[in-house]
């Protein structure tokens, strides 16, 4: 899964730099979606441009924890996950480490406008969203990294 993730947004990001203008509307799905390549040295919304450098540090922490914890996945339902996340912060992390202006400082290319939202997005940080919308349908339905529902013990007091 990371793998594919990682391949896909590469490959869609190596196409976005050598076929579009920076900065300048594409219209994918008329209004509702649109290629616009821009660079972005920070996080979301650009936020933390001037450190770019701590966010390639955290991407290489917490690719230490996925592997460090996948270990103890025993379900499919986790390993899409943490797969989804694992592709998604590799794909950010390429970019940070091997674009311009620098190792570990690079900006991350970004390129899908949809108008109705505030930021302009790729494809790992898609992978990393879904995610998290993933690991909360998991955690709200009560499966463990086993793939067990947990049961929750009954009140014996009788209050609900």
């Amino acid at each position: 899964m990371a793998l594919g993730v990682l391949a896909v947004d590469q490959i869609a990001k190596y196409l976005v730099v050598t076929h579009l203008p920076l900065g300048q509307f594409v219209p994918v799905l008329g209004d509702l979606v649109q290629f616009f390549y821009v660079t972005n040295s920070g996080a979301a919304f650009s936020i933390g441009s001037a450190y770019t450098w701590i966010f390639s540090v955290l991407a290489v922490g917490v690719l230490v924890f996925i592997v460090w914890f996948a270990r103890r996945i025993r379900s499919v339902g986790w390993a899409v996950v943490f797969g989804l996340l694992l592709g998604g912060v590799l794909g950010n992390l390429t970019d940070r480490l091997f674009r311009e202006p620098g190792f570990g400082i690079g900006h991350v290319v970004d390129f899908v406008k949809i108008p109705l939202l505030p930021a302009i997005f790729n494809l790992a940080d898609v992978a990393i969203c879904a995610a998290m919308v993933l690991f909360l349908i998991q955690t709200i339905r009560g499966i463990g990294l086993d793939g067990r529902k947990t049961v929750r013990e009954a009140d014996t007091t009788g209050r609900d």
